[in-house]
């Protein structure tokens, strides 16, 4: 069974499963990296939480940070769901594909996600995070059944992205690595091999203002992480602590246009062509707005992996309307 760990200012806490008061664990690691390095301190407070001995505070008076501290590498994958591919306007294979996110970006499962004052079109994008709790080195070669010897553990993250940086500027390190675009937690759910065995019972699950906007598991995803991590490790490397998005659903607020606008809009010089689509974009009601609030969760139906739930707000940038 998977252990839920929770990090605060003050330290690790691990959370047993059903409760609502956390065990502190023994360490004072102050990375995620030196964290899991500290398995028997982890093991510790399991049989502390097991026994009912050790400190225990309630959940409520912790205040969570993200599990995976920074600096460290954020690699994201683009379009790895069938449904995010059908909503982006793909008709064939997608060609698997990665880009980078500043560290900068990561934040806790509260925090606010802040809303650029040149931002318009703000997205989100619930994904599974893996992170790494073994180096990867460039080569190496990952097959299915090896995927717990890198892989320490499973967290919800949100990428969000500014759609119009995005998509008018090429530029998705931009559009999605000002600070808060990450955000990541509240637990980290540390893996064991049995674990990965459930891994297709995966449901991701993100709403607006308690609307559902994007629902599916990880079935519906195209490249697995063994696959990915093979490809990643072409030419990249990851270190323990580094941090893996594995793609989103479809449901997101962007949505290609139909394929006739598409055709239509081709013909339209650049300058043109993104003046019409941002005004059609700006009719969209989906994309977030300063006084949303985002809840993301991952969990399996019988609860046996269940990353928690996220809720964040969002704020509009200090000075804007």
């Amino acid at each position: 069974m998977t252990t839920n760990v929770l990090r605060t200012a003050d330290g690790w806490w691990v959370v047993p499963r059903g409760e609502s008061a956390a065990v502190r664990v023994g360490t004072d690691a102050s990375t995620t990296a030196q964290f899991l390095a500290a398995r028997d301190a982890v093991r510790d407070a399991v049989r502390q939480a097991a026994t009912g001995s050790g400190e225990r505070v309630p959940l409520a008076e912790l205040s969570p940070l993200s599990p995976v501290t920074t600096p460290c590498r954020v690699v994201a994958q683009m379009v790895n769901y069938r449904s995010h591919a059908r909503d982006s306007g793909y008709t064939g294979e997608v060609p698997p594909t990665f880009f980078r996110k500043a560290s900068g970006s990561v934040s806790g499962a509260r925090d606010a996600i802040v809303r650029p004052a040149h931002v318009r079109f703000l997205d989100y994008e619930v994904e599974l995070g893996l992170v790494m709790g073994a180096p990867l080195r460039v080569g190496d070669v990952v097959e299915e059944g090896e995927l717990s010897r890198y892989v320490a553990g499973f967290v919800v993250a949100n990428d969000v992205s500014a759609r119009d940086v995005q998509l008018t500027r090429t530029q998705f390190y931009e559009s999605k690595s000002y600070p808060g675009f990450t955000p990541t937690g509240p637990f980290l759910a540390l893996l064991e091999p049995e674990d990965f065995a459930h891994f297709d019972d995966l449901r991701l699950r993100l709403g607006v203002n308690g609307e559902v906007r994007q629902d599916r598991t990880v079935a519906d995803m195209i490249v697995r992480p063994a696959r990915a991590l093979s490809l990643l490790a072409r030419f990249q490397a990851l270190d323990p602590g580094d941090l893996l998005l594995t793609g989103t659903p479809g449901g997101t607020a962007l949505k290609a246009p139909a394929k006739a606008v598409e055709m239509l809009g081709a013909l339209l010089p650049a300058r043109v062509k993104w003046k019409t689509f941002f005004r059609n974009q700006a009719r969209n009601d989906a994309y977030l707005k300063p006084g949303d609030v985002v809840t993301a969760s991952i969990a399996t139906p019988d609860g046996r992996i269940d990353l928690g739930e996220q809720r964040n707000v969002v704020a509009a940038a200090e000075g804007a309307a």
